[in-house]
């Protein structure tokens, strides 16, 4: 519910439960900007676009949302799809059919979509393990340099929330002439100065000192990505898919991807909203970081009481269970107990043995909605006498938990970036509190979309004069 967020009701409006394993990591399907112009956008264009991108369905908004997208990624280019499961299976489908004996490599933990979009190509697919650069670099080996190569890979794993070595997989595609495909789809909005994702933060502050241009911080691993794949409905909040890169690159998907050809566009609405959306967001870090300070804080509850989460330097908290039954059970009991919404996470989603809890904190959950998660996370394992970390430790470990010799995480995000070492970190919520909304974000993000909103009549307008 937008006015209480991250608060649903069940199917009976009257029960009311927290949800913590929603995608909308931001809580921007309900920022007031979003709606806002979401509204306005209806309003002056209606509810539909009319057609594909090709017949009828091209309007300014799609071309600004792109020109949007090209510039937070500092690419030439942009291209918007209904879903970004269908923008990697279309990219991946279309360049590898049109580069003659391309080989795709492609990481074994890569999400469905991308495997789609291989197997559409009809090319060679060589799978690698999981953010292991040897394994790479000894299947990249076995190509001819000569041969075209694309290398396909995730920043952020959203099952287990492991992030890939991105810089790494960059010099080994310059060392044997791939392409290099990142998908960035949990990690637009939630990393970087501006929110581009992974990429950008690798190279924090040369970004942030840049942040009001679009051309690329030269030789910084955001630049050395080829291709760039996203969403528009986590943590912007709304809907959709894109890839950014190059000109050619992108005009070549636009031209042969029969699912950018041969779909209905998106609607001007939620096109216009996911402008908003990522205007804001490229004007205020308040919210990632508070979103990540949120994520620290439960798991740290977690860890003084040995519940087990698989480790990993990302704004996941996937707590491990290890059995499916028991997974399913878990989330039961905490939704009919204690009105807490976790999904559990089953196979094939992840392998048998290491099902779990997906937890996903956002900036709208406060002090005692974290205390009340943790809590009642700590009754469900003991009623259910779930393993804890002490238990994996002796059965040798699983998924990362309890593993011998394992070494501490880095997280992605350092206390630096988070506002920790000069005070300007956010606060979380508490004792009713609201979200901060600041005034400069939203008159920015209203700023990109005046000369189309706010010229000619409205529907409200022209019914009222009727």
């Amino acid at each position: 519910m937008a006015a209480k967020f991250p608060v649903a009701h069940t199917k009976s409006t009257a029960e009311e439960v927290d949800v913590w394993c929603s995608n909308d990591y931001l809580g921007m399907s309900k920022n007031p900007v979003v709606i806002d112009t979401m509204t306005r956008t209806l309003n002056r264009y209606g509810a539909g676009a009319g057609g594909t991108r090709n017949i009828a369905g091209n309007g300014a908004l799609h071309l600004s949302l792109e020109d949007e997208l090209a510039g937070l990624h500092r690419k030439d280019a942009a291209l918007v799809f209904s879903s970004c499961y269908v923008a990697n299976d279309a990219c991946l489908a279309t360049l590898g059919a049109k580069l003659p004996g391309c080989v795709i490599f492609s990481d074994n933990l890569n999400h469905a979509s991308m495997i789609q979009g291989i197997r559409h190509s009809g090319t060679k697919k060589v799978i690698f393990k999981h953010n292991d650069l040897a394994d790479l670099e000894a299947k990249l080996k076995t190509v001819p340099k000569e041969t075209p190569k694309i290398i396909a890979f995730e920043s952020v794993y959203s099952m287990c929330g492991s992030v890939a070595p991105i810089e790494g997989i960059c010099d080994l595609a310059e060392k044997y002439g791939a392409i290099t495909f990142l998908d960035e789809v949990h990690a637009v909005g939630m990393y970087g100065p501006t929110g581009a994702g992974v990429a950008e933060h690798l190279d924090f502050a040369a970004h942030y000192a840049t942040r009001g241009s679009n051309k690329p911080v030269r030789r910084s691993v955001q630049d050395r990505i080829d291709i760039i794949t996203g969403t528009l409905g986590k943590a912007y909040g709304v809907v959709g898919g894109y890839i950014a890169g190059s000109s050619d690159m992108v005009d070549v998907v636009r031209s042969y991807a029969p699912g950018f050809i041969f779909t209905t566009s998106l609607p001007p609405a939620i096109v216009a909203g996911a402008q908003a959306s990522i205007a804001y967001q490229r004007e205020f870090l308040g919210d990632r970081r508070l979103q990540q300070l949120n994520t620290r804080e439960v798991k740290g509850q977690f860890k003084d009481l040995g519940i087990p989460v698989v480790p990993n330097p990302s704004h996941i908290i996937p707590v491990l269970v290890g059995d499916a039954a028991l997974a399913k059970e878990a989330s039961d009991m905490l939704l009919s107990k204690h009105k807490i919404y976790v999904q559990s996470i089953n196979y094939p989603t992840v392998p048998v043995g290491e099902e779990r809890l997906r937890i996903t904190p956002t900036p709208g959950h406060t002090h005692e909605q974290v205390a009340h998660l943790v809590e009642s996370v700590d009754t469900v394992f003991n009623e259910l006498n779930l393993k804890r970390e002490a238990d994996w430790v002796a059965l040798g470990g699983r998924a990362g938990v309890g593993a011998p010799n394992a070494q501490p995480v880095e997280q992605v995000w350092s206390d630096a970036e988070l506002g920790l070492l000069d005070g300007t970190a956010p606060v979380s919520l508490a004792k009713g509190a609201q979200s901060v909304v600041p005034g400069e974000a939203i008159k920015v993000a209203e700023k990109r979309l005046t000369h189309l909103l706010d010229v000619g009549p409205r529907l409200g307008e022209t019914a009222a004069s009727a």
